[in-house]
């Protein structure tokens, strides 16, 4: 079995049951409800114990249990740009808003990046009378970049500069 199968199956016995992603997060535990749907769609890593929980959760095999346990191949299964109308919204948000998040990051802490590997998102529900609002907050560690061979007065981080 590949991975895509896997997400597939376990997909399947979400529906069979009519479990929630709340719900699934709940049983399995460990992190953060991003991660742990991450991690059922294949795009996420679960830890030795979180992949234990979820086969005892979903009724998967050994071999099934240790695949969700194995570092996936992130990002496949969506085409660029995406075409799906909610992911593309991420894409164009990045599109348009790419460049002022570039350059108000990099005037405050300097020339680097924001990482997507020590990172975390919540997403919650904000309630509106005039239609409820999905907010979204994103928190990673700025990752100044490395200026390799830097001698004497040069900086050798991104990092800014009084």
């Amino acid at each position: 079995m590949n991975r895509a199968d896997l997400t597939e199956k376990l997909l399947d016995i979400k529906r069979e049951k009519g479990w929630t992603w709340k719900y699934i997060c709940e049983q399995i535990g460990g992190m953060s409800p991003v991660m742990i749907t991450g991690g059922v769609l294949g795009q996420q890593k679960m830890t030795k114990p979180m992949a234990a929980a979820a086969a005892k959760l979903f009724g998967l095999s050994k071999s099934e249990q240790t695949l969700l346990n194995e570092v996936p191949m992130r990002g496949t299964g969506t085409s660029m740009p995406p075409t799906d109308p909610l992911i593309y919204r991420f894409y164009e948000l990045v599109m348009v808003n790419g460049p002022a998040w570039k350059a108000l990051i990099e005037e405050e802490f300097g020339d680097g990046i924001m990482s997507a590997i020590d990172f975390d998102m919540t997403i919650d529900r904000q309630p509106d009378p005039k239609g409820d609002r999905v907010k979204i907050a994103m928190t990673g560690k700025f990752l100044p970049f490395k200026y390799y061979g830097a001698t004497g007065n040069a900086l050798a981080y991104g990092l800014k500069e009084d």
